[in-house]
């Protein structure tokens, strides 16, 4: 069997939590420089806010939001060799309160890519599978070279210079459909896919606003699957609170899921839980990507040595019948090449 070449995961995706003070001051202990970090305030309903180093530092996005990208002077100001540097902005440093951080590394600020029709910076990781590619759009089916080397299974695209919804793509749900991470909307298909094909050097889009506006700007994330260190998959659920087991290969760090199809899919929010604010099974510390509300907590699932288990009937996580898909980042994997074994919880 061939194990993955990351025996440290934290090497290239790691959550950092701390606490508030509303003074411009560096974050530390990240262990790595990101390239990409999505904040929120846990305790208050201040929006989600998202950085990364191919459009610059006080340049954010919010994932519960359709707003085009805002600078904010006061929010992330600098990408450190260990973390980063913030202003007061209350999306990053609300006095008191505590935030979360999930951070992924790539490769810098990115450069020029030519592999598809349209020129597009890319800052990728090949290691990990991870990209970060900002592009102009032109209205008209075009392509777009991502840098992966491998085809993505999982992309997520947001107009950055006006309006419009995000866009969630994956081969686990077929590129004919689509889901709306700022929203709780089923999967959806389209006359014409958003992104209708990928390849290992490029993304396909069609003319539609949200991906490809004549000249709009986007940036997109792409992941690609890297065994032992990220999962891209679904599951059926069952209503029970005995629920599905998830074998990922993994101890997952952070899991990011939402009901694709079924009865109650298109009132089901998007959640997020991670290794840092539930350090104990079971794990039911969750944020919601498509909500600015503060942290709520439940019996959701249990993080395991090698993938996780639902352990709750609640409709975001096990409708019967319902279809969930999940990305997964790992803690650590089941065994790498180190011969240094996963623990359980």
């Amino acid at each position: 069997m061939a194990y993955t070449t990351i025996n440290k995961s934290s090497d290239y995706f790691n959550t950092k939590l701390y606490t508030g003070n509303g003074t411009a001051r560096s974050i530390t202990g990240v262990g790595f420089q990101p390239d990409w970090s999505w904040f929120k305030s846990r305790g208050d309903t201040n929006s989600h806010a998202l950085y990364d180093a191919v459009r610059g530092v006080t340049k954010a996005i919010s994932s519960n939001s359709t707003g085009a990208e805002a600078t904010e002077s006061q929010g992330l100001t600098s990408f450190d060799s260990d973390g980063f540097s913030i202003g007061s902005q209350t999306a990053v440093n609300a006095s008191g309160h505590g935030i979360v951080s999930w951070n992924w590394k790539a490769n810098g600020a990115g450069s020029s890519n030519t592999d598809g029709s349209i020129t597009s910076t890319v800052s990728a990781n090949t290691t990990s599978g991870f990209s970060i590619v900002s592009y102009t759009g032109t209205g008209s089916s075009a392509t777009i070279g991502h840098g992966l080397g491998v085809a993505p299974k999982f992309t997520i695209i947001k107009k950055t210079s006006g309006t419009g919804d995000w866009s969630v793509q994956s081969s686990v749900i077929g590129l004919s459909n689509y889901l709306v991470l700022n929203s709780t909307n089923a999967s959806a298909g389209t006359s014409g896919a958003l992104i209708s094909a990928v390849s290992s050097t490029t993304l396909t889009v069609d003319g539609n606003s949200d991906v490809n506006g004549s000249g709009s700007t986007y940036i997109a994330y792409c992941f690609a699957e890297k065994t032992g260190y990220s999962k891209f998959g679904s599951y059926v659920g069952n209503g029970s609170s005995d629920g599905s087991f998830c074998y990922l290969g993994f101890k997952p760090a952070v899991l990011l899921l939402k009901q694709s199809s079924g009865t109650s899919a298109s009132t089901e929010y998007w959640t997020i839980w991670d290794n840092k604010r539930d350090i104990d099974n079971p794990v039911g510390k969750r944020l919601y990507p498509n909500l600015s509300n503060a942290e709520s907590t439940g019996t959701d699932l249990d993080i395991l040595s090698n993938g996780f288990k639902i352990r709750s009937s609640g409709g975001n996580q096990n409708t019967s019948g319902g279809t969930y898909i999940y990305m997964a980042i790992a803690e650590a994997p089941l065994v790498g090449t180190n011969n240094v074994p996963c623990t359980a919880r």
